[in-house]
């Protein structure tokens, strides 16, 4: 299944470097942020890979790297009975990554938990809103730099 991805994906991208990592039977790509909704699509559509079910968006903050901050989507082929796994980096400055909610509708749900926890943005998303955390809170709790404990006082507790 491998060597099928990479063969679409190359083929409708000349030039595009997908990197490439195995780990205990678990494939992950990564490939530059701008290809994001491209690179979607043809792992939706294409009739071969039929990557229908989007699982899982999330980010991560390395923390120390230059490009601090990666998205990572968990999809699965029914059909293949094949699971892949595509990150791509976003850049520290805008924190902006296209959206894949026109692609497959249950990114709704992940991109606004990503957004809420880790501050990144997903241009053209129908309804980026916070969900765990208010509107106007200002950090992001996943974030490394926020404090394991949390920040005394930041969030007051409702009224009984």
């Amino acid at each position: 299944m491998k060597e099928k991805i990479l063969e679409v994906l190359q083929n409708a991208f000349p030039g595009t470097e997908f990197e490439v990592y195995e780990f205990h039977g678990d494939l992950r790509l990564k490939f530059p942020a701008e290809l994001v909704v491209p690179v979607a699509d043809i792992l939706k559509n294409d009739p071969e890979l039929a990557f229908d079910l989007l699982e899982d968006v999330t980010g991560i903050d390395w923390a120390t790297r230059k490009n601090r901050f990666s998205v990572v989507y968990h999809v699965f082929s029914i059909k293949n009975s094949f699971r892949l796994r595509f990150t791509v980096d976003v850049d520290d400055e805008t924190l902006h990554v296209d959206t894949v909610t026109g692609i497959w509708l249950s990114a709704n749900w992940y991109e606004r938990e990503t957004y809420d926890m880790y501050g990144i943005k997903f241009t053209n998303h129908p309804d980026l809103r916070r969900m765990y955390m208010p509107e106007e809170y200002e950090y992001h709790p996943l974030r490394k730099d926020y404090p394991l404990m949390g920040i005394p006082g930041d969030l007051s507790l409702p009224k009984k």
